[in-house]
């Protein structure tokens, strides 16, 4: 069965993107949000009420900081080298931390709709991009999986040894 190209491609472009989005946002962090481009009224869409907001960090870290970090070690999951890796161990890290992704970005949403009551545009499309993350992680994970004979790295060679053994 071939893999399909495109969930690399399509992983790192998402990666590349969100940690563009992930360092502005940490800039406008320790800078004290002075040059954030989004509204800043009073109405649903207010970035300088979510991005100040105490739900802004988690444990103390800011959330654009482990942005930072998620779309950092998500570039590495999705390279060319990890989805090619016959590796479980790295087949499972990159679902498990696209899920934790999406699952952030989950918490986060339901914070600035029930909590905050303001939407930031800039992180919304961080959340948009976890999402998408997670559906081509999980796509490209079930279609590339490795079939049972698959599991033969030597191309059967050892039923083929067995053959011509003599009982």
């Amino acid at each position: 069965m071939r893999r399909p190209w495109w969930p690399p491609a399509i992983g790192l472009a998402l990666c590349g993107l969100g940690l563009g989005v992930a360092a502005y946002l940490t800039y406008e962090h320790y800078t004290g949000s002075t040059s954030l481009s989004c509204p800043a009224g009073g109405g649903a869409i207010n970035c300088l009420k979510v991005t100040t907001s105490i739900y802004s960090k988690i444990h103390g870290v800011p959330v654009a900081v482990l942005g930072l970090v998620f779309f950092a070690v998500m570039a590495v999951l999705q390279s060319p080298w990890a989805w090619h890796s016959r590796r479980l161990e790295i087949r499972v890290a990159r679902l498990l931390w696209a899920l934790v992704g999406v699952a952030t970005a989950l918490k986060l949403i339901y914070d600035e709709l029930f909590k905050i009551d303001a939407i930031c545009l800039w992180c919304t499309s961080v959340h948009v991009m976890s999402l998408l993350l997670f559906i081509t992680t999980v796509f490209g994970t079930v279609s590339s999986a490795p079939l049972p004979d698959d599991e033969d790295h030597d191309g059967g060679q050892d039923a083929q040894d067995d053959e011509l053994e003599p009982a």
